[in-house]
């Protein structure tokens, strides 16, 4: 299949790769194409009912192993992880862990990516935007360490060690539109969700975020089959969902039904020109 091309997603946490840009993965996972996640951390921090420890000794046991599954209902080739803890969200005490990803130096966590990506040469790079999505420490952290190791890939003089150099074609974030927020902190209340207290522990503020607006250079159209597949790989996610997978399943649904037909993304790299409207990261 000589049109097969790869995409590679760094992100930060089991989940990521489906609460966020899941659609996208399924949809080039479904084109053919050989679609990678890049997970910095095995999600640590993140709380979890004791009905979703059971098998499991730690809590990044029991998200990795959620992790496995989800990558399978989107079709990645391969999850790759960089083998740093979760920091928790700001403020909170699992920042000050001497093993946070926060507390990598960014080039120490940039030749990491800088070595996957000289290894599975792929033509286009995707991460957070630089607010981390929804301000979440590790996001912002992951984001700036890609956007280093993006640049460097290329250089042979920078990094050496990490392989022959090898430059991506194209580097986006995914965004989320302003618009779309605005919607959901309209409909969330419908719900029973309070939008300044959005996800499994209350700690995301939809109205400030929807204050953050950025371009949006390309919208991937996802197709019916590629929202299933984002919708089998969240419920793999149980243990984060906010609400309990029920109700959890039921707003992912509502959100990718209503607001999903697309993932919207900006265009880092080549710098996007006026006007700029894309429908293909790989294109």
């Amino acid at each position: 299949m000589w049109n097969v091309k790869t995409l590679l997603f760094v992100g930060a946490h089991p989940d990521d790769e489906s609460f966020g840009p899941g659609g996208t993965l399924a949809e080039y996972a479904l084109r053919g194409h050989r679609v990678l996640y890049v997970c910095a951390t095995r999600g640590e921090a993140g709380s979890a009912d004791p009905e979703f420890m059971d098998g499991h000794e730690t809590v990044a046991e029991m998200r990795t192993t959620e992790l496995a599954a989800a990558a399978q209902a989107l079709g990645l080739a391969e999850v790759i992880h960089l083998g740093y803890r979760d920091s928790g969200m700001a403020g909170s005490a699992d920042n000050a862990h001497p093993q946070a990803q926060i507390n990598a130096p960014l080039d120490e966590v940039a030749a990491q990516v800088v070595a996957v990506i000289r290894r599975e040469k792929p033509e286009v790079v995707f991460t957070f935007d630089s607010i981390g999505g929804y301000r979440h420490p590790d996001h912002i952290h992951i984001h700036r360490a890609t956007v280093l190791a993006f640049q460097a890939a290329g250089d042979g003089a920078q990094y050496p060690e990490a392989g022959a150099p090898h430059a991506p074609r194209k580097l986006y974030y995914h965004v989320f539109p302003k618009g779309f927020l605005r919607w959901a902190v309209r409909l969330l209340p419908l719900v029973g969700q309070d939008p300044r207290r959005f996800g499994r522990n209350g700690d995301i503020d939809l109205v400030e975020l929807a204050r953050v607006e950025f371009p949006v250079h390309c919208r991937v159209p996802l197709s019916a089959a590629a929202l299933e597949r984002k919708d089998r790989a969240s419920a793999c996610h149980r243990s984060q969902l906010a609400g309990g997978p029920q109700r959890g399943g039921v707003i992912s649904r509502l959100f990718s039904r209503f607001f999903g037909a697309h993932d919207d993304f900006m265009r880092a790299w080549p710098e996007a020109g006026p006007g700029l409207h894309e429908n293909d990261l790989l294109a």
